[in-house]
């Protein structure tokens, strides 16, 4: 863990040095001036585990932006935003600018090498002249520093949980590509999964298929185990313990489970806390239900819109197993729990005519 960043540091010196040398050759236009504050930050960036991204465009709630530097950590999320004004500019209008054209508000630094204001969890959190040293020091531990807030309400948790899947499910893509490649312990696990999932699934199942499986297995197997209160369902669920065998083996090596999803905690208590309410099973399986139709929105679009992942209501669930037992009984004389009666359930998804 890198330590707090101190006046005296080599990369603050060499942000001021570079300055310096600007204002020697009365150099003062932004494109210039931004690369001192770039170096700075990819210099102090570094120990903490994250990597600058220049002039990346990113979806911010529905709107392409692009902020001078997107800062993500070893498991390719956003974890703050720089944006670059030129000295002869008002910062303060600059900044409304940037706020009307949707730009995240996060953890964001603006500067204009005299001054800076960092935005956090949507708030102003701190103004620093930048000519002073510690200020800067300062400005950059608090960015640094900075871990979003637990969301309030269900919806909010949802909205914002598919907004970030996408990220969440390439960079656990990345971390299954690469296993593929250098982790013969993973290589050995995934291929008995593999193989169980041509047998009891689909014999023509892909490997990007069951890839896909485990990413929205990592995603969503907290949130399943929480709501429904069950500690041990991926013990008995067959398909379930074989990709936490195959998980294992991933997370052994390539990256720490519990890091990657404590990012998400602040979705899943939100999510875990409106389900707590719910005493019901058949009410808990309705909302997991709602949860699972924004995931596959936010997770794959594609597959949402053309598979027409929408899931049916519970009343509708309700009236159609209540018709096939009346149907069955009175023209056949069987009951759904008859030992010769066989129920298929080919798109299970999340159970709802199983279980009921």
């Amino acid at each position: 863990m890198a330590g707090s960043i101190k006046p005296t540091d080599k990369a603050i010196k060499t942000y001021y040095a570079a300055l310096q040398d600007y204002r020697n050759e009365r150099v003062t236009h932004e494109g210039a001036l931004e690369t001192a504050f770039q170096r700075l930050l990819d210099q102090t960036a570094r120990p903490r585990r994250w990597f600058l991204v220049p002039k990346e465009s990113i979806r911010i709630k529905g709107k392409h932006v692009i902020p001078d530097g997107t800062l993500r950590d070893e498991f390719n999320l956003h974890r703050g935003f720089w944006e670059a004004k030129d000295t002869l500019d008002d910062l303060e209008v600059e900044i409304k600018k940037k706020m009307a054209k949707g730009y995240p508000l996060a953890n964001t630094i603006f500067e204009d090498t005299r001054r800076a204001v960092l935005f956090q969890n949507g708030g102003r959190a701190m103004a620093a002249d930048l000519t002073d040293r510690q200020a800067l020091a300062d400005l950059l531990n608090l960015f640094y520093a900075h871990t979003e807030p637990d969301i309030q309400g269900f919806e909010a948790a949802v909205e914002e949980f598919k907004e970030r899947v996408p990220e969440l499910a390439r960079a656990l893509a990345g971390k299954i590509a690469e296993a593929h490649q250098k982790d013969p312990t993973f290589q050995a696990a995934f291929d008995s999964f593999f193989t169980l999932c041509q047998t009891a699934l689909n014999p023509n199942i892909s490997v990007a298929a069951v890839d896909e499986m485990l990413v929205q297995h990592l995603l969503t197997e907290r949130l399943i185990r929480k709501i429904f209160d069950d500690q041990e369902f991926t013990r008995r669920n067959v398909i379930a313990a074989e990709i936490e065998k195959v998980i294992t083996a991933l997370t052994r090596k390539s990256f720490n489970r519990d890091e990657f999803l404590k990012s998400l905690d602040r979705f899943y208590r939100a999510i875990e806390g409106a389900a707590r309410v719910l005493e019901d099973f058949s009410e808990k399986q309705h909302f997991l239900n709602t949860v699972y139709e924004r995931f596959f929105q936010g997770y794959s679009v594609k597959v949402a819109d053309t598979h027409g992942i929408v899931y049916t209501p519970q009343a509708i669930v309700d009236f159609m197993c209540a018709s096939v037992a009346e149907v069955l009984e009175t023209e056949f004389g069987k009951k759904l729990g008859d030992k010769d009666v066989h129920i298929l359930d080919p798109c299970t998804g999340t159970g709802n005519f199983i279980v009921n």
